[in-house]
Formats: structure tokens, C-alpha cells, sequence
């Protein structure tokens, strides 16, 4: 439980340094690019490449495709649609994903994460009922992307490593090799040497993602995943929406308007007791 909290606080500020420094004026493609390249610089020196089985360093290769690679160009993307609060709010889903990927992986499945999604996605819209165009919606389902991503690899590498007796830096690097592959193809084909950092700031910024938040957050956080049950790690994932929003709220964004977002996180907190008192009914 430390890892995750102490990573919460972490992540609290990524959200905002990302909506204020970076979207809509560096490239997103180089933007994941560079952050995830200084995450795998971080953790090469620490590979056992001899001493790690293949398949393992090839799975957890995929892991870090797709929690990290994959997630961040969902992610990355949706603050050119999306305020930094409702891309927080947004996020509410994944502890709904986490559960329902685990349920799949265990081969059951339940038919209320159906109606917990839905009540969620009024949550939302409630958000912006005034304003719902194009824009939303497709903001909105950039960050359910990303948020199925991070719940696959969440439940994917929690799985894969729980019962192992690896020492977890000694293998993470893999975990950014696979994220690196996918955001370097992605940058070389979609990415604009025309909007590259321009700012000391905008460098900075991409510095302390990279190496603390991306660096250090991830391990932090998969290896936190090992040592809680699903219920726990579904939990975990939403307390970082109300750490994100104060931070954001309070330093950069002080005009928000919180009562519609306080009608929204309400209607998604009546989605997620609902998937709790249904999940622990379901275990009785």
C-alpha cells in the first residue's frame, strides 16, 4: 500500500504539468517519446539480461507496450479535448476496468460492470452538459483508452509477478523497452519536428516526467500491485483523481467550476460504491 500512496502523491501533479506546459504546445508523439526514452535510461543500468528467463523479459515487454506506449498517446491526446479536471474525472473507469479484466482473466464475467459504466458516463456528461460536442466525446474515449490500457498492464504484470521471486529493477527496464518501441514508431511516423520544447520550463517539465514520474512512479506502482488484492489495487487507482484535481484546482486552474464537477464526481462516486457493494455481494 506505501508504494501506491507515496506514487498517488506523485502522479497528483503530472496531470497539471501536462495540461498547463505541455498540450496543445509541445508534440504529443515527441512528448511520450522523450519521457518514456529517460524512463528506460533510468532503469538500463539495473537489466539482468543473462539471468532473465526470455519469455518473461518479452511479456513484460509487452506490459510496458501497452500500460505505457499505448496509454500515454491515448492520454497525451485527450488534454487537447478535455480540461485537466475532467481528464482526472475521467479516469474514474479504471478501477471497473481493472476488476472486469481480472474477472476475464479468471474466465468469469458479471453483467454489472455494464450498468456501472453507463451511470459513470452520466457522470460525466453531467460535467459538461451545456457544452457536449465532438470534441467531448472523443476526449472521452481518448481517456477510456488510456484508461484500459493502464488497466491491462496493471492486472497483467500484478499477475506475472506476484509469486515471482525476481527482483522487480532488475527486470523493469524490459517493462520501458516495450513502451519505447511503440512510442518511437509512433513519433517517426505521426510525430512534427515543428513543435518541438521551445522553453527551459517545457524542458524541465519533461525532465521530471520522464525520470521521476514515469521513472520511478511506474516501478513504484507495478511492484505496489504485487502486494495488494485487485479490490485494493481497483481502489488505489481513484484516489489520484481528488489528489489531481486539489492540486490542479488550488495552483493552476483556480476558475474551475466545482459545482458542475462536483455533480459529476458525485454520480461517478455512486458508480463505483455500486461496483463495490455489488462486487462484495458477489464474493459473498
Amino acid at each position: 500500500m506505501g508504494y501506491l500512496l507515496s506514487v498517488t502523491l506523485l502522479w497528483a501533479f503530472s496531470f497539471s504539468l501536462i495540461g498547463v506546459y505541455l498540450a496543445g504546445q509541445v508534440d504529443a508523439w515527441f512528448s511520450v517519446f522523450i519521457r518514456i526514452a529517460l524512463a528506460t535510461l533510468l532503469f538500463l543500468p539495473f537489466l539482468k539480461i543473462k539471468q532473465i528467463p526470455g519469455a518473461v523479459a518479452f511479456k513484460i515487454m509487452l506490459i510496458g507496450a501497452v500500460q505505457l506506449g499505448m496509454m500515454y498517446i491515448f492520454y497525451y491526446h485527450s488534454f487537447l479535448y478535455l480540461s485537466v479536471p475532467e481528464v482526472l474525472l475521467f479516469t474514474v473507469m479504471t478501477p471497473i476496468y481493472v476488476t472486469l479484466l481480472n474477472d476475464v482473466m479468471s474466465k468469469r464475467f458479471n453483467p454489472r460492470f455494464l450498468l456501472v459504466a453507463v451511470i459513470a458516463v452520466f457522470g460525466a456528461v453531467a460535467i459538461r452538459y451545456e457544452n457536449i460536442n465532438s470534441d467531448f466525446w472523443f476526449g472521452l474515449l481518448l481517456v477510456q483508452g488510456a484508461n484500459i490500457c493502464f488497466a491491462i498492464g496493471q492486472v497483467a504484470y500484478s499477475r506475472l509477478m506476484v509469486n515471482s521471486t525476481i527482483d522487480h529493477k532488475t527486470v523493469f527496464g524490459w517493462f520501458f523497452v516495450g513502451a519505447l518501441c511503440v512510442a518511437t514508431l509512433c513519433y517517426l511516423l505521426f510525430g512534427n519536428v515543428d513543435k518541438l520544447p521551445t522553453t527551459i520550463t517545457q524542458w524541465g517539465v519533461l525532465i521530471y516526467l520522464g525520470t521521476i514520474a514515469s521513472g520511478l512512479g511506474y516501478f513504484g506502482w507495478n511492484k505496489g500491485a504485487t502486494l495488494v488484492n485487485i479490490g485494493t489495487l481497483a481502489i488505489m487507482n481513484n484516489l489520484l483523481i481528488p489528489a489531481g484535481i486539489a492540486v490542479n484546482v488550488i495552483i493552476w486552474n483556480k476558475d474551475a467550476n466545482l459545482l458542475r464537477l462536483s455533480i459529476g464526481a458525485l454520480i461517478m462516486l455512486v458508480a463505483l460504491l455500486l461496483n463495490y457493494y455489488l462486487n462484495k455481494k458477489a464474493i459473498k
